[in-house]
């Protein structure tokens, strides 16, 4: 083997990314691997933003690791001039009569407002009229609540990534990108790492953060067969009038005009110096066991379909047809909620994945959990573990 190191972590991605910077911090000797150079295209850190928000109806269990988040990224701020979290507002809408779903969970605005009144996370909830006035770029029926969070907003993956990177190569990580990592074995009491081309590496732990290839490298079916890797496609549309859309004057937002899983959508204010409104909705039907089956295009048909069923009549100042559109793949449990688990046989392979297309916001304050666990310091990841799936006796 060339080398050992206390921790390996494979895929640096949000998760992976966080973990690495957080246990080099502590003084640990640790190695990065991934399969491409990141921040890059092919997991599901990429697409310019991502919405936080600190009241999360998810799961109140959450809202711990986004409020550390936020205050990490702020501290990544002050290190590398990088500029990570916007905090322009959040608001959710959904029919005042319904019980809208979101990652699994139904009811879900008045779930977040009940989080945001059990942490003291400062709210307003709105009626119609109240968010039509505030906000008139959206086009409303009348009947909608809204829960809005001032200090929400967007944070930009590609540069937290690059970010976290950048201080864990401060504190001495090694990092090998275009090293794409095809075996994972517990030897004793340390793991041996292969990479493509026959180069191996040892540790004391591994930390698995390689989204949907997680599954792929387990050697575990328990564990893998509650891992779906779903395509989701993001939308850039024009802005009619871009002055109305920048973050000064417009929040990211999630829309659930219906009941279903499906029916609802969300999107951000037009980053400075575009006249972009990103916009993108959760789909369940393109499922596939590994990313690399997943197709990567998007058809005209598919930025049609989305501009009909959920821009269209709802914001009226956003326009047709789409300037470009990507794929980012979601590896989702079967609940919604995370996934961090040692696989069974191993009790030095943690792997943290799963994160159901909500991970991002939560994903540096999950990074700093991840180190705390491995050195021996509290940990809050309990909750996460694959025991809720065992089943009932």
């Amino acid at each position: 083997m060339n080398a050992t190191y206390d921790t390996i972590v494979v895929g640096l991605g949000a998760v992976g990314s966080a973990s690495l910077m957080q246990l080099a911090r502590r003084g640990q000797r640790v190695l990065g691997l991934d399969r491409w150079e990141p921040p890059h295209a092919w997991g599901s850190t990429h697409g310019e933003t991502r919405i936080t928000r600190c009241a999360i109806g998810e799961g109140e269990q959450y809202v711990p690791l986004v409020l550390r988040s936020h205050e990490i990224w702020r501290e990544l701020e002050a290190l590398t001039g990088a500029d990570l979290l916007t905090q322009c507002g959040a608001l959710i809408m959904a029919r005042a009569s319904g019980a809208a779903v979101v990652h699994g969970k139904g009811n879900f605005v008045r779930r977040t407002i009940a989080a945001a009144e059990r942490f003291a996370i400062p709210h307003e909830v709105l009626d119609a009229g109240a968010i039509g006035e505030r906000f008139p770029q959206f086009r409303l029926r009348g009947d909608e609540i809204g829960y809005f969070e001032p200090g929400g907003g967007y944070v930009r993956p590609e540069r937290c990534v690059a970010a976290q990177l950048t201080i864990a190569r401060r504190h001495n990580a090694t990092v090998r990108v275009g090293a794409q990592v095809i075996g994972i074995e517990q030897q004793g009491s340390g793991v041996r790492v292969t990479i493509a081309g026959g180069e191996s590496f040892h540790s004391g732990e591994v930390v698995l953060a390689a989204g949907g290839w997680s599954a792929g490298l387990l050697g575990s079916a328990g564990l893998a067969s509650h891992m779906t890797v779903v395509r989701q496609v993001l939308h850039w549309f024009p802005a009619a009038q871009p002055s109305l859309f920048g973050p000064e004057r417009f929040p990211v937002f999630i829309w659930l005009h219906g009941s279903g899983a499906e029916d609802g959508f969300y999107g951000f204010p037009a980053l400075p110096g575009t006249l972009e409104i990103k916009v993108a909705t959760e789909t369940y039907a393109n499922i596939a066991s590994d990313p690399d089956d997943l197709r990567r295009d998007v058809t005209g048909t598919e930025s049609a379909a989305m501009y009909r069923d959920h821009v269209a009549g709802r914001l009226p100042g956003v326009l047709p047809p789409t300037l470009r559109s990507i794929v980012c793949p979601y590896t989702n449990t079967p609940d919604g909620d995370f996934l961090i688990e040692r696989p069974s046989g191993t009790d030095r392979v943690l792997l943290v994945s799963a994160c159901s297309g909500h991970g991002f916001k939560h994903s540096a304050g999950l990074g700093e959990a991840i180190a705390d666990a491995l050195t021996g310091s509290a940990g809050r990841l309990a909750s996460f573990g694959a025991g809720r799936f065992a089943p009932a006796r």
